[in-house]
């Protein structure tokens, strides 16, 4: 039977969470992809070579700090540099597939931005990747809509596990309708597998969160973050992490306690998936 392998991102751990919660979450994760009887592979740049299996040593040292962020636009650029880097969604699914892994999970996808022109590389690299991702919806700084329709339009599978609507992140559903529902990992294995005969890019399962925040309290500090930071002329890449910030203040810490569940909670059912698919395989 073929291995259960599970992709996790490396860029929760150099850019995600403070340390040393970064370096718990993350070891964490890959405890619980064992738990369900499946193998984790945390992928990151290290020294200028990819990492498709971080030691416990290695780890510590990209959760210190002063490591980059690699995405597609310069991953090649850090490796011949010879830095370390964790990596984004759209570096991990990249990465994952030239290794052979079929299941990577995450916290959430980036997306298109109510910025003009701010759009995301994790969605092209999920159209164009075939491989199945656990995640729990668009993060919860996007323009939800606008993402969705841009899935639609690369030709992303988007379905739902146990959900008609699309979670969003910090919210187990919004007012978002997905377009297909699955119950169990092993028929999310069945889609993928479906998805990869007929030549598709990625499967992107999305699991809402167990216990989340209402979606219209979400969407309220989202707005109130985004006209602060507007006033204090945050924007590009500065932005994101800001808003984060303000959401983690503006709910007294919620966002963060939601945001290490539903970490778990997706690592956990990538693991069953891919456990699920080997078992097909």
């Amino acid at each position: 039977m073929r291995e259960a392998l599970v992709a996790l991102e490396s860029a929760l751990l150099t850019h995600g969470l403070p340390y040393p919660l970064n370096l718990k979450v993350a070891l964490e994760l890959e405890e619980v992809v064992r738990e369900e009887g499946a193998i984790p592979r945390t992928i990151a740049l290290f020294r200028g070579e990819v990492r498709v299996g971080l030691k416990r040593e290695e780890m510590e040292l990209l959760a210190k700090g002063g490591a980059e962020k690699a995405s597609l636009w310069n991953l090649a650029a850090l490796l011949a540099q010879g830095k370390s880097a964790g990596t984004t969604v759209a570096a991990t699914v990249h990465l994952a597939h030239r290794h052979g892994i079929q299941v990577f999970a995450t916290g959430g996808i980036g997306g298109v931005h109510p910025e003009p022109h701010d759009e995301s590389a994790d969605l092209l690299a999920l159209a164009r990747t075939p491989i199945l991702v656990v995640a729990a919806g668009p993060k919860a700084i996007l323009d939800l809509r606008a993402t969705l329709e841009r899935l639609e339009t690369l030709g992303v599978s988007v379905v739902g596990y146990r959900t008609d609507r699309l979670p969003a992140f910090f919210s187990p559903a919004s007012p978002y309708p997905v377009p297909a529902r699955v119950e169990s990992p092993r028929e999310a294995a069945q889609v993928y597998r479906r998805a990869k005969e007929l030549g598709l890019g990625a499967v992107l399962l999305v699991n809402p969160v167990s216990e989340g925040i209402p979606y219209e309290k979400v969407a309220a500090w989202v707005e109130e973050a985004s006209h602060q930071a507007a006033r204090e002329g945050v924007f590009g890449k500065a932005l994101t992490p800001y808003l984060l910030r303000r959401l983690s203040e503006l709910s007294q810490g919620e966002t963060d306690r939601v945001n290490r569940r539903l970490l778990l909670e997706n690592a956990r059912l990538a693991a069953q998936v891919a456990r699920a698919l080997a078992a097909l395989e």
